[in-house]
């Protein structure tokens, strides 16, 4: 989970908090760096607790792994899952859903070859350059498929999302390591949906800053950061 910055900014101006302390800090004596480096220590806590929040739900629902590390179930788990599987039903589906069904599955050729295209772009572009590429298992995760309460045509919709979501996030986080590469410049208007590199990116018309930083920007990328 990421929480904006200014949406942390907005809810602090009544006074932040010392990491030691319950006193408010007046916002005048914090810089906006340190404002920053505590929202991130609370978003790591956050993902913390997703993440423990998570391995208590597969503990819950037995969730096991195989020797691969992909998800699976016992045999009596997925007979209790298919308990509650719908069938199929497709005289059920209404027709403006049918319709659309062309335009839905059709994005499969343009999202393959954005898959295609970015892969080739970042082996040639990130190796020439010297920097970490992203890894595509990270962001394309399809194992919905393994449950057992989802019945085929289900199954086939959750692949189509998982690869769908999973390689659009792919692609961003390679144009994103590309712009700090090349421009890590903030703009003069507010952009919705930034990415997570965004916020760190230098400020519109710092000249010096920018001349200055360049060079340690590619070098984070080098690290993998």
């Amino acid at each position: 989970m990421k929480l904006s910055k200014s949406g942390a900014v907005a809810k602090s101006t009544e006074g932040a908090f010392r990491p030691d302390s319950l006193h408010p800090l007046p916002m005048a004596e914090e810089t906006l760096e340190h404002l920053i480096d505590r929202l991130r220590a609370v978003e790591a806590q956050i993902e913390a607790a997703f993440a423990a929040r998570a391995a208590r739900h597969a503990a819950e629902h037995e969730v096991h792994h195989d020797p691969a590390g992909k998800p699976c179930f016992k045999a009596d788990a997925l007979r209790r899952q298919k308990a509650h599987r719908k069938t199929l039903g497709l005289a059920r589906v209404p027709l403006p859903t049918l319709l659309t069904m062309p335009l839905i599955y059709g994005m499969a050729v343009p999202l393959f070859l954005l898959d295609v295209s970015v892969s080739v772009y970042q082996l040639g572009c990130f190796t020439a350059w010297g920097i970490a590429r992203v890894k595509r298992a990270e962001y394309v995760v399809i194992d919905r498929h393994r449950l057992g309460y989802l019945n085929p045509v289900q199954k086939l919709n959750c692949v189509f999302c998982g690869y769908g979501n999973g390689v659009i996030a792919y692609a961003r986080e390679i144009t994103a390591r590309t712009e700090q590469y090349w421009c890590p410049i903030k703009h003069a208007l507010k952009v919705k949906g930034s990415h997570d590199r965004y916020r760190d990116f230098q400020a519109y018309g710092d000249a010096e800053g920018y001349v200055a930083s360049s060079a340690a920007y590619r070098e984070r990328l080098k690290r993998g950061e």
